[in-house]
């Protein structure tokens, strides 16, 4: 054990240093012993010494190094979540990045292939014991996520608060506990019908007129943007011209700079699909096409799929990536068109450029539009992905004086996004003048760990836990411009992403009943909620509220947050009714 205690020691002097990552002093102690017993465990089924050292090195450099760079570039610890993405992993990278991967997934397995003395019977104990235990938390869930809650708390809203004050093998049994407990008890009918009164009550299907036969259906075009955002905010990066197209800025200052407030920062891009296309918030730290959708539901797609519409998802990704196959099925689009689809004629790297996907787009679509049938186009770019690169047709043209590589990077992929994007909206407003057309960025860019790139300029802390109101709205607002076709770019505010659904059915003067609805915010607040959290309100009146767990001491207590709680509640118990549960809520409404 003394090897173990060692090379524990290492790794955390390795991720304080390198990664800027550390336990809280009363952590270490239990941390320590966490990894101990991991350490006997493997000790008690090796053959030998000379495979045992190797192999526990191996697997301990992996977690806590994995875990280390996970919260220097996203700012969580690693979920059980992340185990399941490791697949999204093996179809996305190339080269060396791939070899990587598939290394730290190989080595440490077959390293404890290696190891494990097969014939001896005390191996076999130890392995029963241990599958033993594993099958009860897997059974029983439940009790364990309470007793653990109870001994080493939890702050929904701060998993790296979580990992510091637990421990990284604590905190890993402990989330996937909960994980498992998931979806053990999913909202009863009576939940769900609760639920549903305290929300926005919508109109009952008799109430309302039928459509009528003569209403034109116009064509709706929603484009989300891989990792678009203003770079000008960063004021200490020192940029050498603005790296937004100036066309760009024109257009969004017609629409008052109007922001979408996504559920993410930095990845996840499929959370922020999720609630454009569906209409309810993410509130948890997970990636809800992979476990969090399980049925059919009448999503935007299904919607207007259902009134005629032609249901085309565009992204020149791989297919099965994030689940998407399957998650596209289940809310309803007709077809999807991915990285087979396209001609890699115009590459970044390993992306497909903007320009070369709008065109390719417009000419898949372009007769649809042109026989005046109507089309849901819905496109997900993919250029603008970490770490920003471009082609030789690309040269870089912003500098930054801040002498940061990754802020000037994507600084000049901003300059080139912003100006294909405006190449082709211009040439879609003239092809279909009377479309709807909405666009806005996925989620924030990641410009270095611990929020790195953000701080220099006062964004934001270096630690979630240091956010206030305002930090968290800059973190996920990214702009968003609505044209609705003649009567051109629309004044909207700040939008929380899962709101958009109801706000293009009312523009295309769509008032067929819809669950999608029922997320309306009371009294038309501007409400974001995030991981165990939300905030509420607009700028200068901002307030950070907490949910579940233990709360924070600077929690706001006034009542914006006493007015709204209950209503955050009762929209995660009609999502989880509605998307994995049973679905008493379709039969309910």
């Amino acid at each position: 054990m003394g090897f173990v205690l060692l090379w524990y020691g290492l790794m955390q002097f390795i991720t304080q240093q390198v990664f800027n990552v550390s336990l809280y002093d009363q952590a270490i102690p239990r941390d320590l012993v966490a990894n101990l017993i991991l350490g006997a465990i493997l000790y008690g089924i090796t053959r030998n010494l000379r495979w045992y050292i190797p192999t526990i090195a191996v697997i301990l450099t992996v977690i806590h190094l994995s875990n280390a760079g996970k919260i220097a570039v996203l700012g969580g610890p690693i979920m059980p979540d992340d185990f399941l993405a490791v697949r999204n992993l093996f179809l996305l990278l190339e080269g060396w990045q791939l070899f990587a991967i598939i290394a730290i997934v190989v080595i440490p397995l077959l390293l404890l292939l290696a190891m494990t003395a097969w014939r001896r019977k005390r191996t076999w104990i130890l392995l029963s014991s241990v599958s033993i235990t594993a099958a009860a938390v897997i059974l029983a869930p439940v009790p364990v996520v309470h007793a653990m809650d109870d001994w080493f708390g939890n702050v929904v809203w701060n998993q790296r608060g979580n990992f510091e004050d637990r421990g990284l093998l604590i905190h890993l049994t402990q989330e996937t506990a909960r994980y498992l407990a998931h979806g053990k008890n999913p909202p009863t009918a009576e939940e769900v019908e609760t639920a549903l009164a305290k929300l926005q009550p919508i109109p009952a299907l008799h109430s309302l007129p039928p459509p009528a036969n003569n209403t034109p259906q116009r064509n709706v075009h929603l484009i989300v943007l891989e990792s678009f955002w203003d770079p000008a905010l960063l004021t200490a990066a020192g940029f050498s011209d603005d790296p937004l197209d100036p066309g760009f800025r024109v257009l969004w200052r017609e629409t008052g700079n109007s922001h979408a407030l996504s559920p993410v920062f930095g990845g996840y891009t499929a959370n922020t699909e999720f609630e454009v296309l569906c209409g309810f918030p993410v509130t948890e730290d997970s990636v809800f096409f992979e476990g969090g959708l399980r049925h059919d539901v009448p999503c935007l797609p299904r919607l207007l799929g259902s009134e005629g519409y032609r249901t085309i998802a565009s992204h020149p990704n791989i297919a099965a990536f994030w689940n998407r196959v399957n998650a596209y099925q289940r809310i309803g689009f007709d077809t999807y068109w991915s990285i087979n689809d396209f001609v890699s004629d115009d590459i970044n790297r390993d992306f497909l450029s903007d320009s070369s996907m709008y065109r390719q787009v417009m000419e898949k679509t372009g007769p649809l539009i042109d026989a005046g049938l109507p089309v849901f186009n819905y496109i997900l770019t993919i250029f603008g992905h970490l770490d920003y690169p471009l082609n030789a047709q690309r040269p870089a043209v912003i500098e930054a004086s801040s002498g940061s590589k990754m802020v000037q990077d994507y600084a000049n992929t901003i300059y080139y996004k912003s100006r294909e994007l405006m190449a082709f909206l211009k040439l879609l407003r003239a092809r279909d003048p009377q479309g709807l057309i909405v666009l806005f960025g996925d989620h924030l860019p990641f410009l270095g760990p611990n929020f790195d790139g953000f701080t220099d300029s006062g964004l934001l802390a270096d630690n979630r836990s240091k956010f206030d109101a305002d930090m968290f709205h800059t973190l996920v607002a990214t702009p968003l411009i609505i044209i609705d076709g003649q009567k051109g770019p629309q004044q909207v505010g700040d939008v929380p992403v899962y709101q958009l659904p109801q706000l293009i059915l009312d523009m295309l003067g769509n008032q067929q009943p819809s669950l999608m609805r029922m997320s309306k915010a009371p009294g038309g607040m501007t409400l974001r909620p995030l991981p165990g959290m939300y905030f509420v309100g607009d700028v200068g009146e901002r307030k950070m509220c907490h949910l579940g767990g233990d709360q924070d001491a600077n929690s706001s207590k006034d009542d914006a947050c006493n007015g709204t709680a209950q209503w955050v509640r009762a929209l995660t118990t009609l999502t989880q009714d509605l998307f994995n549960g049973h679905q008493h809520s379709l039969q309910t409404w």
